[in-house]
């Protein structure tokens, strides 16, 4: 049996970012945090639109000397090789993307919402 190193914390040399990124402040409305099974369903939406799609739930966490914020965000990243070369309908695909992911985030807050004030 092969052995298999495994590191718990690495750098990460840089690369490019996607080429069309649409980041969804899911938790500002929802008051928690976007399930699996809802990530799933907004990829299966997107699918219909573009070959590939990455998709990251996060609790990102902003902290300095004064203050501190978290927020639960997801973000859809789509990379160069799914998007169209086209200007007019790259705009088009974008518009389209920040769309799917309206809906797709106002039906999942409408069907269980957490208030803040529960938090």
């Amino acid at each position: 049996m092969s052995h298999i190193e495994h590191t718990l914390a690495f750098a990460v040399p840089r690369h490019e970012p996607p080429a069309l990124e649409v980041r969804v402040n899911f938790g500002v409305f929802a008051g928690r945090e976007a399930t699996p099974a809802e990530i799933d369903e907004l990829a299966s939406t997107l699918l219909e639109q573009v070959s590939a799609v990455s998709i990251v739930a996060e609790e990102r966490h902003e902290i300095d000397g004064h203050s501190e914020a978290s927020i639960h965000q997801v973000r859809v990243e789509i990379g160069q090789e799914s998007l169209p070369t086209d200007r007019a309908e790259l705009e088009q695909l974008g518009e389209r993307v920040v769309a799917a992911a309206e809906q797709w985030a106002t039906a999942c807050i409408a069907e269980r919402q957490v208030e803040v004030s529960e938090l």
